[in-house]
């Protein structure tokens, strides 16, 4: 995309706090951005913060003079190769449907002879509305692209479609769309990924078990984001209380065995990533009726024996997948120890984070953020604070950077 123009019509919402993360990341790909900034957009981002990121001039007004007499509407639609609106709201695409123009936004979006990408971003109630479903038919038909919405928590506390796509996700669109090569937002289209998640359970007898806390929603999170770019994902799921990401092919097992098989069972793949909990050791022998305090109460001994480890046997398989993805949960020397599991495992890269932290007021198992490290061979990278979910999504976005980089 080096050398591509953007122009990036900002619209009034919570989520154009994403545009900035926007700008920065189109950036580093070396497109240009300009940007038009609604009134209502202006409410939640400054000018002046938009200016410094695009290194440009922000428009914001139809009837100004010197706009008009230095880049007219005409020419501003017209300058840039695509053109998007993100956030995308209920007025901008109702405008656009209807054909209405009455400020710079809606005016250049008539007057424009490129593509428009619109990233919808309202209330679950709002996009779910007729007029507003009405808008996104109607505009479909026109040829108007769409990245999202995306299922998620909203700002004002409701869940459901509605949240704007992720800065990541919104690249992959723009790339498609300048491209045309590929189906939008499918940077991983044809890839075949296998995903691992949640703890696995060793029964000590029919009614207890081994486990630890994972919840598997980093796990889902990362397949979900798989799903998104267009890779064809198997989920093997250890026992959780989460839905499924839509698109995935789910196998539940519950054993380290039975997810080493099931793993070994989906073979080949592309990319595998392994983000499952899987217990360390297993009971020797587990008992087939409920063990009882005894009378004497002499505490019954239950010997212990190693789980076959899944992440080096898949990264030593014949089949070994491309990209060979393992994740370290640890408590103390979070790096050093991913570095050296990195080289004892043959994992390709170790997502490592610290299971002991405590983000946002909740423990990172089982909560909704994360903070992790990426190791590779070419050195590690320290992922800021996020979610779960954006975790997932820019780890999709940079496998599909080594799968393009190593085609």
């Amino acid at each position: 995309m080096h050398g591509k123009s953007v122009l990036l019509i900002i619209g009034g919402g919570i989520a154009a706090y994403k545009s900035l993360e926007l700008i920065r990341r189109l950036a580093e790909l070396g497109v240009t951005c300009g940007a038009i900034l609604t009134r209502a957009g202006a409410e939640f981002v400054t000018p002046l913060s938009v200016s410094a990121l695009t290194g440009q001039k922000v428009f914001q007004d139809l009837f100004s003079l010197t706009d008009e007499s230095e880049m007219g509407h005409i020419e501003l639609s017209r300058a840039a190769d695509l053109v998007v609106v993100a956030p995308a709201t209920a007025d901008l695409m109702g405008k656009l449907a209807g054909g209405l123009a009455n400020d710079l936004a809606s005016t250049t979006l008539l007057a424009t002879d490129k593509k428009i990408l619109m990233v919808p971003a309202m209330n679950v109630r709002m996009w779910e509305s007729p007029s507003v479903r009405r808008s996104f038919e109607i505009l479909k038909k026109d040829g108007v692209l769409f990245a999202g919405p995306n299922d998620g928590e909203m700002a004002c506390g409701e869940f459901g479609p509605g949240r704007m796509a992720e800065p990541l996700e919104i690249v992959a669109a723009i790339e498609a769309a300048l491209g045309g090569a590929k189906s939008l937002a499918s940077p991983l289209a044809g890839v075949r990924a296998l995903v691992t998640a949640g703890p696995t359970r060793e029964p000590v007898d029919p009614v207890r078990f081994l486990a630890n806390h994972s919840s598997g929603k980093q796990g889902y999170a990362i397949a979900e984001a798989l799903v998104r770019a267009g890779a064809e994902t198997t989920l093997i799921s250890g026992p959780v209380s989460i839905a499924p990401p839509d698109g995935v092919k789910l196998m539940r097992v519950t054993t380290a065995r039975e997810m080493l098989a099931a793993c070994e069972a989906s073979l080949p793949a592309d990319v595998l990533v392994m983000a499952a909990a899987v217990a360390d050791w297993r009971p020797d022998i587990a008992a087939n009726s409920k063990i009882k305090k005894s009378t004497d109460r002499v505490v019954p001994l239950i010997k212990l024996v190693e789980n076959p480890d899944i992440l080096a046997t898949l990264a030593h398989h014949a089949k070994r997948p491309r990209l060979v993805i393992g994740f370290a949960a640890e408590t103390d020397d979070v790096v050093e120890n991913a570095i050296a599991k990195r080289a004892r495992k043959g994992a390709d890269w170790i997502i490592a984070n610290d299971v002991s932290a405590n983000l946002n007021g909740e423990s990172v198992m089982g909560g909704e953020r994360n903070r992790v490290h990426l190791i590779s061979a070419a050195g590690r990278e320290d992922w800021p604070e996020m979610s779960k979910r954006d975790v997932g999504t820019r780890l999709a976005a940079r496998i599909a950077a080594e799968i393009k980089g190593a085609a």
